[in-house]
């Protein structure tokens, strides 16, 4: 008998995204750097961010977008209350989702255009925690220093993607097809941001993320 191997255990944070195995648009593929402006401005809109101008006399003018992933928010309930409001939890899934879908679009790794509400191509997903039992009161104060490693870790991984990501591009313009390897490696890098935004940042869970590609 063939001993079999324990299966590892699954991590709060799931990413994946469909494959598509098909013929892909060559026409999209080529000015995706132009046809992302539209609905990266969306998400720039609902990201948050804060823009500056000076002008004469050392006058200024600043711009202030409201938005973004909520961080110190659920950090300060889970330390003082032991709670995870339910509508900040829906928030940061959702608009981490829809910048998820935006990110593949640009990476090819999906032609149609992204959706702001319609999940298409990518699945992204949460397990909402029960704070008193699934997270440490005083662990968020020092994940973002925990997660030190993974950051590490992607700036090289992010490096090998964008190359990817480019090779990609002349073989979608030259088969239609986006190499399943490399669609694989991709999306793997992606799912490990994901994991490290859900313990970091989201502060969904406690379970510290895997160093690895796959689910």
């Amino acid at each position: 008998m063939t001993a079999q191997l324990p299966q590892q255990p699954e991590y709060p944070v799931q990413f994946s995204v469909d494959y598509p195995d098909r013929d892909l648009s060559r026409v999209t593929t080529a000015f995706r750097i132009f046809t992302i402006i539209p609905i990266a401005i969306v998400l720039s809109t609902v990201s948050g961010g804060t823009w500056e101008s000076s002008y004469g006399h050392g006058a200024r003018t600043t711009i202030a977008v409201a938005g973004g992933v909520l961080f110190f928010g659920p950090l300060l309930m889970i330390l003082f209350r032991e709670k995870y409001p339910r509508w900040w939890f829906d928030w940061n899934l959702e608009l981490q989702r829809f910048g998820n879908r935006v990110g593949i679009y640009l990476a090819l790794m999906d032609d149609n255009y992204p959706s702001t509400d319609e999940h298409q191509s990518v699945h992204l997903e949460y397990v909402y925690p029960d704070v008193p039992r699934d997270l440490s009161r005083w662990m968020p104060i020092v994940k973002w220093l925990l997660a030190i490693p993974h950051y590490i870790v992607l700036f090289f991984l992010d490096i090998a993607a964008f190359v990817v990501v480019i090779v990609a591009w002349f073989a979608i313009l030259f088969t239609g097809r986006y190499p399943r390897g490399m669609f694989d490696f991709v999306e793997g890098v992606i799912r490990w941001h994901n994991r490290v935004i859900g313990y970091a940042l989201t502060l969904v869970t406690d379970k510290y993320p895997p160093f690895r590609l796959a689910p």
